[in-house]
C-alpha cells in the first residue's frame, strides 16, 4: 500500500476523533485519553504476531515515542481549557505546516521548494475556514495563553513525526509501547487532576472505538506512511483532517455543509494536489 493512501487512512480515523469526543463530552480527558491509548496499544498484539520483542526499541526511541503521543496531548487538553476551543484548535491544525516547513531541519537531502509552501500556506487557510467557518466559532483576536501550549502541541507532532524517520528503524508494532506508556501517563495525570467518574456501558464502547480508530489504529498507519513516503507530501494532505472532521461532525448532528467549508474542501483538496504533483 501506498504511503499517501496509508496517510489517508489514519486521517479519515482521527477525522472521527472531534464527533467521538463530543459523544464523551462528560468522560474527564485525561480518563478519556489514557482509557483510549491503553486500548490502541493492544494493535500492536496481532500486528506483531505477538512477538513482543517487536515492542522493544532503544531507549531514546521510547523517549521520543512518548514525546509524541502524550505530550501531544497533554498541551492540547491544557490549551482547549485555557483559550477558545475553535480557536485553540485551528492553532493545533498548524502541525501539518510544520511537517511541512521543518521537513529540512529535520531530514537529511530535503529541500522545501516554492511549491511545498505555497501547498502548506493554502492548505493551512483551508484548514481554519472550515474549522471556523464549519463550527459557527468567532474570528474575532481574542488572546488567551492557552494558544502558547496549543502551538507547543503542533510542534510537538511536526516534530515527532519527522524524528521517527531520523531514529533507528524500529516496527510499526513499536507504536504499541508509546501508546501503553503514554495511556499509563495520562491515568496518572487523571489521578492528579481529575475527579473519579464512572463509566456506562456506552462509554466503555465509544472508548474501544476511538482506541481503535482516532487514538490507535492512526498512529500505526501514520508511522507506516512516515516510513514508506515523502513528509511533505503527508503533511499537506493532513490538512484535510480538520476538514473531515468538520464534515463528520455536521453530519452527526444533521447541518448541512456551509458555503465556507465547500470552499475550505476546495482549497484543502487543491493543496493536497499541489502537493503531491511530482517532488
Amino acid at each position: 500500500m501506498s504511503a499517501n493512501l496509508l496517510a489517508l487512512g489514519a486521517i479519515a480515523l482521527w477525522a472521527s476523533l472531534a464527533a467521538l469526543g463530543v459523544a464523551l463530552s462528560h468522560v474527564p480527558p485525561f480518563l478519556l485519553t489514557g482509557l483510549a491509548l491503553l486500548v490502541g496499544s493492544v494493535i500492536a498484539l496481532p500486528l506483531s504476531r505477538f512477538d513482543l520483542r517487536q515492542w522493544r526499541v532503544p531507549l531514546s526511541t521510547l523517549a521520543m515515542g512518548i514525546y509524541g503521543l502524550f505530550g501531544f496531548h497533554f498541551l492540547l487538553f491544557v490549551a482547549l481549557r485555557h483559550a477558545p476551543p475553535v480557536q485553540a484548535n485551528l492553532v493545533n491544525y498548524l502541525w501539518p505546516l510544520g511537517i511541512v516547513v521543518m521537513a529540512p531541519l529535520f531530514l537529511p537531502g530535503v529541500s522545501l521548494t516554492a511549491r511545498h509552501v505555497l501547498a502548506a500556506l493554502l492548505g493551512f487557510a483551508g484548514a481554519a475556514l472550515a474549522i471556523l467557518g464549519g463550527r459557527g466559532g468567532s474570528s474575532d483576536a481574542v488572546w488567551a495563553w492557552g494558544y502558547i501550549p496549543a502551538l507547543g502541541s503542533a510542534f510537538i507532532w511536526a516534530s515527532y513525526s519527522l524524528l521517527t524517520k531520523r531514529v533507528r528503524t524500529f516496527p510499526t508494532a513499536a507504536i504499541g509501547s508509546f501508546a501503553l506508556v503514554s495511556g499509563l501517563l495520562s491515568l496518572l495525570c487523571h489521578a492528579w487532576l481529575e475527579p473519579a467518574t464512572a463509566l456506562s456501558a456506552r462509554d466503555w464502547g465509544l472508548i474501544v472505538v476511538m482506541g481503535l480508530g482516532p487514538l490507535g489504529g492512526a498512529f500505526f498507519l501514520w508511522d507506516a506512511a512516515l516510513k514508506r513516503g515523502d513528509a511533505r507530501q503527508i503533511g499537506v494532505l493532513s490538512f484535510l483532517t480538520p476538514l473531515l472532521s468538520t464534515l463528520t461532525l455536521l453530519w452527526v448532528r444533521g447541518e448541512t455543509p456551509s458555503v465556507s467549508v465547500a470552499l475550505a474542501a476546495v482549497m484543502i483538496i487543491g493543496a493536497a494536489m499541489m502537493a503531491t504533483r511530482g517532488r
